[in-house]
């Protein structure tokens, strides 16, 4: 236990300001977070078991699901079959942590597969800690079509990643975001939602309109964005489970964009252009009732909460030029909370509370960065010609955001980035991608 714990403390790189303490000898697994060189903790998933016929392919996927999910942090890496020693063919049978240590595999992960006489899967699964021959916790099971399997395969890898790592997971959620095909000067966009890895992917409009910035609500069965369908920006409310929509702001001589949700999902906040003023309001949906919470003769849009729902971040060039401030969600004075050298805009609050993410301009290069939310500890996690837009996992582990390509015929992708600024990499995608937004756990 204690070389997992400390193989671990290495990985998990500054995200809390107070850090829990370890406690190596029995009781939950807690991780202290401190800074360090990170060295991917060694781990295997051998193939799950079959436990009846029809469960074979199904057993080798979900399990290949759960190391992807797991080596896709960078805070695993997975050791290959081929240096196994022994293998797992009964899910009852004692394991031989002998032959997993030979190998260095300080985490092991051994699951079964049923299918029963009614289509339903099930998949159970156990924890280990090699090196101190215990299971992390006790084994769980989790059931469901056979159509929904990543989904079951997501569900193991979060619980395994919250056992060793002692934080929540962020595999069984979504993406919501623009997909985009087609050259520059005629790019096709509209709404596309899948599975945080890519899979499942499914579109919610079509390309006849520019669409952007979708939002999801925090239970995440609904999406926020902007339209342009009418001439001008509009926003709407989409059901994803029906894909059925409606206007949300309409006012006449009025453009509203940059919406987001509320953490209780009842309220809407958003930036509204009227007579060549832009400002926030906020929005009750059942009622319809608006409310304006800044009035200043300048620029104020890119609204977000915070997790506890009282207070709100925005970007305003109040100053003369682009900068976050933090106000209280019913308005009145605001507290302006970035002052480095550069332009800051479309911040987004941490599930955590802890932080907010940004997109920051400066010297002709753009950045994803995180502040706290007084403004200190600012710091720049990525740098390229054109990055924007972050998104938080349900974690607050890891960021998403928009990455841009040089050129005349340049491309958008997604991107992920761990938030200490480690493992940057592309969002599988079905061609190009923008503005994502990223789900809460789903239910």
């Amino acid at each position: 236990m204690k070389k997992l714990i400390a193989t671990l403390m290495l990985g998990l790189v500054g995200l809390t300001a107070t850090a829990p303490v370890v406690h190596a000898q029995s009781g939950p697994l807690r991780i202290e977070i401190t800074d360090g060189v990170i060295e991917p903790l060694p781990y295997a998933v051998p193939n799950f078991v079959a436990e009846n016929s029809g469960a074979g392919q199904l057993a080798q996927d979900i399990a290949r699901v759960v190391a992807a999910d797991l080596s896709g942090t960078g805070l695993f890496r997975e050791i290959p079959s081929d240096a196994f020693i022994s293998n797992i063919t009964n899910f009852s049978a004692p394991v031989q942590f002998a032959d997993w240590k030979a190998i260095n595999a300080q985490a092991l992960i051994s699951g079964a597969v049923s299918v029963e006489s009614n289509g339903t899967v099930s998949v159970k699964f156990r924890v280990y800690d090699v090196f101190a021959g215990t299971e992390l916790g006790n084994g769980l099971r989790f059931s469901g079509t056979q159509d929904g399997w990543r989904r079951m395969a997501h569900k193991v890898a979060d619980a395994v990643y919250s056992r060793i790592t002692g934080e929540s997971g962020y595999f069984d959620s979504r993406v919501v975001y623009v997909s985009e095909t087609g050259p520059k000067d005629d790019r096709k966009k509209r709404l596309a939602i899948m599975d945080y890895d890519g899979a499942n992917l499914k579109f919610l409009t079509d390309s006849s309109s520019i669409v952007l910035a979708p939002r999801f609500s925090p239970n995440g069965d609904r999406v926020l964005y902007t339209s342009y369908e009418t001439g001008f920006p509009q926003v709407f409310v989409l059901d994803v489970g029906s894909v059925q929509r409606r206007v949300l702001e309409q006012q006449a001589g009025g453009m509203s964009f940059a919406p987001r949700f509320s953490p209780d999902g009842q309220d809407v906040v958003f930036s509204f252009t009227e007579g060549g003023n832009t400002d926030i309001y906020r929005m009750n949906i059942a009622s319809g009732q608006r409310t304006r919470l800044t009035s200043a003769p300048s620029i104020e849009t890119a609204p977000s909460f915070s997790p506890d729902g009282s207070k709100i971040v925005f970007e305003s060039d109040r100053s003369g030029q682009q900068q976050l401030y933090v106000m209280s969600a019913s308005g009145g004075n605001a507290t302006r909370i970035s002052f480095g050298q550069g332009r800051y805009g479309t911040p987004v609050w941490s599930p955590r509370g802890d932080l907010i993410a940004f997109t920051k301009q400066n010297k002709g290069r753009f950045h994803i960065g995180v502040m706290r939310v007084d403004g200190s500890e600012e710091r720049l996690l990525t740098a390229s010609f054109l990055d924007e837009g972050p998104t938080w996992a349900p974690n607050g582990r890891v960021i998403m955001f928009t990455r841009e390509t040089q050129g005349a015929n340049g491309s958008s992708s997604l991107y992920s980035v761990d938030v200490s600024g480690r493992n940057l990499k592309p969002v599988r995608t079905q061609g190009g991608g923008s503005d994502p937004s990223w789900s809460p756990l789903q239910q």
